[in-house]
């Protein structure tokens, strides 16, 4: 009888933790093809954001050298969610977006769905997508405002 409770314990442990481990392993990568750069200079710097963090500091991240005509930048581990991607061309490699005193991006920028930027950036709304437990590719396409590249 000690041997059934220990057994059937054991099997509730191990059924109540399987749906965790099994969370766990399906984190998936995004690739995110990043096009429409006038040089190949400085670092692609892409963050994925929930909506609580989409503007801020992003949880996840990625990076590549700036190629042309595009560079993809993979954002490893991903679990599935509702996500907004912001991109910018980091040419001088400072790790943010310069701006004009006006506040304009000197650098390219751009967001999933390749979401309207108007006179600010665009709503997590606008720029969401989902990504599921199978490895996903998006694009996104560089915007330049001002100031062009050296």
């Amino acid at each position: 009888m000690k041997i059934a409770k220990t057994v059937g314990a054991l099997a509730l442990a191990v059924a109540l933790t399987a749906p965790a481990a099994a969370s766990a392993q399906t984190r998936s990568p995004l690739q995110v093809v990043v096009y429409n750069m006038k040089k190949a200079v400085g670092t692609i710097r892409v963050a994925v954001c929930t909506i609580q963090t989409f503007l801020k500091d992003c949880p996840y991240e990625g990076t590549a050298p700036a190629t042309m005509p595009t560079t993809t930048v993979t954002v490893n581990n991903l679990p599935p969610g509702t996500y907004a991607a912001q991109v910018f061309q980091d040419v001088n490699d400072n790790h943010k977006v310069d701006r004009s005193p006006l506040g304009i991006p000197k650098e390219g920028v751009g967001f999933s769905n390749d979401a309207p930027i108007r006179l600010a950036p665009p709503k997590f709304k606008d720029a969401a997508f989902e990504h599921g437990d199978e490895p996903q590719t998006i694009q996104i396409q560089l915007r330049y405002f001002s100031i062009p590249l050296p």
